[in-house]
C-alpha cells in the first residue's frame, strides 16, 4: 500500500532515464560470431537469435545509485550499452535526460601514448579544456596509483593499471549519468574503498550512477537500489540487501560478503 507521503516523495523526484519494454535481440552465427552487413550473405552458416534483453522496464530516479547483478550472461553489458545508446533495442525505447556517459572495461585508450597523454585526450573528450586537464592530471595519476608509470606507453600497463586510470579519468567530472561496468573488478581494496567513496560523492552531488559488479559487497556498500536481471529478464528490483539476498538464495551463495 503506498502512503500519502510516499505518493509526494515519487511526484517529487526526478526521473532521469526510462527504460520502456526495451527487448535486445542479437543474430549471431553458430560459432558465436555476431552477424552483420558484412558477412550476414555468406549463408554457410545457421543464424540464430539470442535474446539478450527480455521487454525490460524501469525508471531511474536522479540522485540515485543502481547496482545491476546477474549471472554471466543475463544481459546486463547489453542493458547498459542500450541506456548508453550504443546498442538500439530491437523493440522498446530508452529515453535519457542527459547524455550517459559508459565507462567500462574496454573502454578506450590509446595503447602507443603514455598513461598522461591519456589523461590529456580523456579531459578533452569530456569537456575540460588543456588547461583544465592539466591541473587535474595530478589528482587523477594519484587516485589511480599510477604516480611512478604515467611517463610510459599505456601498452606496457597491466589491465588493472589501465582500468584505474579509466576510471580516474571518468570519476574526474560529476557526470548527470555514469554506467560503470566491471570497473571495480580489478584494482586492489584501497582502490576499490577510493572508488566507492568516490561514486558516493557523485550520487550525493545528484549525480546519478548505474554499477554492474559481481561483487555483492561493493552493490551493498554503494548503491541505493538493485536491479536483478536473469537471462534478460528482470528478476526483482528494490531494496538492496532484500534483491542481493534473494540472488545469493538464487546462485547458492551463503554470504554477502563476496
Amino acid at each position: 500500500m503506498t502512503t500519502n507521503n510516499q505518493a509526494a516523495e515519487t511526484e517529487t523526484r526526478q526521473p532521469v532515464v526510462v527504460v520502456d519494454g526495451v527487448d535486445i535481440v542479437y543474430k549471431v552465427y553458430a560459432s558465436g560470431k555476431r552477424a552483420n552487413k558484412w558477412n550476414a550473405g555468406s549463408g554457410k552458416q545457421k543464424l540464430r537469435e539470442v535474446h539478450a534483453v527480455k521487454n525490460v522496464s524501469f525508471t531511474v530516479y536522479k540522485g540515485e545509485t543502481i547496482g545491476i547483478i546477474g549471472t554471466n550472461g543475463s544481459g546486463k553489458s547489453s542493458l547498459l550499452r542500450s541506456i548508453a545508446g550504443l546498442t538500439q533495442p530491437t523493440n522498446g525505447a530508452v529515453y535519457a535526460s542527459a547524455r550517459p556517459v559508459l565507462l567500462g572495461v574496454g573502454a578506450v585508450l590509446m595503447p602507443s601514448l603514455s598513461g598522461e597523454k591519456n589523461i590529456m585526450l580523456g579531459g578533452l573528450a569530456m569537456g575540460y579544456s588543456k588547461k583544465e586537464t592539466a591541473e587535474l592530471a595530478p589528482a587523477i595519476t594519484e587516485f589511480a596509483g599510477l604516480e611512478e608509470f604515467i611517463d610510459l606507453p599505456m601498452r606496457t600497463y597491466s589491465s588493472g593499471m589501465s582500468a584505474r586510470l579509466r576510471f580516474a579519468i571518468a570519476a574526474s567530472r560529476n557526470h548527470d549519468i555514469l554506467i560503470i561496468d566491471e570497473a571495480l573488478s580489478v584494482g586492489d581494496q584501497q582502490f576499490r574503498k577510493r572508488s566507492e567513496a568516490r561514486m558516493r560523492e557523485m550520487r550525493d552531488t545528484a549525480g546519478t550512477v548505474f554499477l554492474v559488479s559481481h561483487s555483492i559487497k561493493s552493490i551493498l556498500d554503494t548503491c541505493s537500489r538493485v536491479i536483478w536481471l536473469e537471462k534478460g529478464v528482470l528478476k526483482m528490483d528494490g531494496d538492496p540487501l532484500e534483491v542481493c539476498k534473494a540472488y545469493n538464495r538464487y546462485t547458492g551463495v551463503t554470504s554477502t560478503e563476496d
